[in-house]
């Protein structure tokens, strides 16, 4: 993006007069400055929705309709409920617009659990190693949670595998010398090498880290010309870009709803299984995973229902799952096309912006081990990403939290990851283009702040840093 294409900040604020969507805003609870650890009055600048989302004004009023039920009819409210939304049925508003939003049949969507107990779940089911094909594929800078889980599974199997295979189960995905995302090219190369050996192939949609989004549909046929299953980590993917699983051809996916959804800190997330995907026989089986219409028998024989509803364990939980309609709801009302159709737009201004600053520099080994103080963007261009850029703060390890604080303090959102990248996610539902031109302002302040040696760079984002959605950011 060129320099002289700097939009001002009037350019901006007509841009949001411009918006279709300029409305949603409106809908959200912007959390203030001061709240936020911000030294000043006025509404917070939050680019931090690709963490934990605000609050839907109407998921407020939603969570306080089951409090009423709750305290007024107790536990009639699981069968007769005055907003018809009984607790016996509660994900049932839910799933046709979570089926929608990851392009899927409603059949083959569950709300249920959370992101690493459906993902254990998943994996109990569909990971069946033999002596010949055990390997498992997965990136090497994979959330946490995912690399733990992944690494569990073939230790599970030590009947079937040997110690040196249970070794070797993991296959890691690592970005080429002096790169920070992965190449399609690449992963379709191991992919190829490893043909014989490999059970499944796990990746995320788009990458909690560097913000990339893949291209799942060449990484999909190849995986099952070799003979193995994909499976999708959608937590950074869902309400944020286009989700095709069905069209894609993808085995199975889980994901959180606590992000670009609003849900709720550690709300309810989801699960796709592929419809006809056999997992002969093997599941965790739960009463709620039980047949609907005979689950009530209490009949000793387990009778899945169809789809991945059958994979669920336990009733809903009601209160960390309501605050989820609000979102969707307002989703089905603006349409997700005209939401990523902004999303491009909000996203690819900030990186213009960004890359128009007399702090910015180029992405490349030398940028990274710089000495002086500036910033890159690590994220991909459009349309390899989503709403979140990942910007790479130069000059040594203890200048990116100096900069994270002094932003914070000025009223700018974001979060941080050790040793050296801010997150900025602009969310289409409740971010402006103003929002955008003034958290470049405040960022561009910290970094010359920093620059200049001047005090007030305390590591404020201490406490920000260490909050999580529920499994992870």
């Amino acid at each position: 993006m060129e320099s002289d294409s700097r939009p001002t900040m009037e350019a901006l604020k007509k841009m949001d007069e411009e918006d279709r969507l300029n409305w949603t805003r409106g809908e959200f609870e912007i959390p203030s400055v001061k709240a936020c650890g911000g030294d000043g009055d006025g509404e917070a600048i939050y680019f931090c929705g690709n963490s934990l989302g605000l609050l839907n004004k109407k998921a407020r009023q939603h969570i306080m309709e089951e409090l009423e039920v709750w305290s007024t009819s107790s536990v009639t409210g699981h069968f007769s409920h005055p907003y018809s939304r009984p607790w016996k049925h509660v994900d049932r508003p839910l799933t046709p617009h979570l089926a929608k939003l990851v392009g899927a049949t409603e059949e083959e969507v569950a709300h249920t659990s959370t992101l690493t107990s459906n993902m254990h779940n998943l994996f109990t089911s569909f990971y069946r190693p033999t002596t010949k094909r055990w390997k498992i594929v997965i990136e090497q800078g994979s959330f946490p949670s995912d690399w733990y889980a992944v690494h569990s599974h073939p230790r599970l199997h030590d009947a079937v595998l040997s110690p040196e295979q249970i070794e070797e189960a993991i296959i890691p995905l690592k970005p080429r010398e002096g790169e920070e995302t992965l190449c399609t090219e690449d992963i379709l190369k191991v992919i190829e090498e490893n043909k014989d050996t490999i059970a499944i192939v796990w990746l995320p949609l788009v990458q909690y880290y560097t913000g990339q989004l893949f291209d799942i549909a060449p990484l999909a046929k190849k995986s099952h010309e070799i003979g193995a299953l994909i499976g999708l980590d959608l937590a950074h993917g869902i309400g944020n870009v286009d989700c095709k699983l069905d069209e894609w051809n993808v085995d199975f996916a889980v994901w959180c709803t606590y992000k670009y959804l609003n849900a709720g800190p550690s709300a309810i997330g989801g699960m796709f299984v592929r419809s006809g995907l056999d997992d002969k026989g093997k599941r965790l089986a739960g009463w709620w995973g039980n047949d609907a219409a005979t689950r009530f028998k209490m009949e000793p024989e387990f009778r899945p229902t169809p789809g991945a509803k059958g994979y669920q364990h336990s009733c809903t939980p009601v209160l960390s799952s309501i605050p989820l309609l609000a979102t969707l709801e307002l989703i089905g009302k603006v349409g997700f096309s005209a939401m990523r159709e902004k999303a491009i737009r909000l996203t690819s201004t900030l990186e213009t912006l960004l890359r128009s600053s007399e702090y910015y520099v180029p992405l490349s080994e030398s940028s990274r081990t710089t000495k002086d103080v500036g910033f890159t963007i690590l994220t991909p261009e459009q349309p390899w990403r989503g709403t979140q850029l990942s910007v790479f703060i130069t000059g040594g390890e203890e200048v990116m939290p100096r900069v994270f604080g002094r932003c914070l303090k000025k009223g700018l959102v974001g979060d941080e990851r050790r040793p050296n990248v801010i997150r900025l996610s602009p969310v289409v539902l409740y971010n402006t283009f103003e929002d955008v031109g003034r958290a470049v302002e405040i960022f561009e302040q910290a970094i010359k702040a920093e620059r200049e040696g001047e005090a007030g760079g305390s590591e404020n984002g201490d406490e920000q840093r260490d909050v999580i959605g529920g499994d992870g950011p």
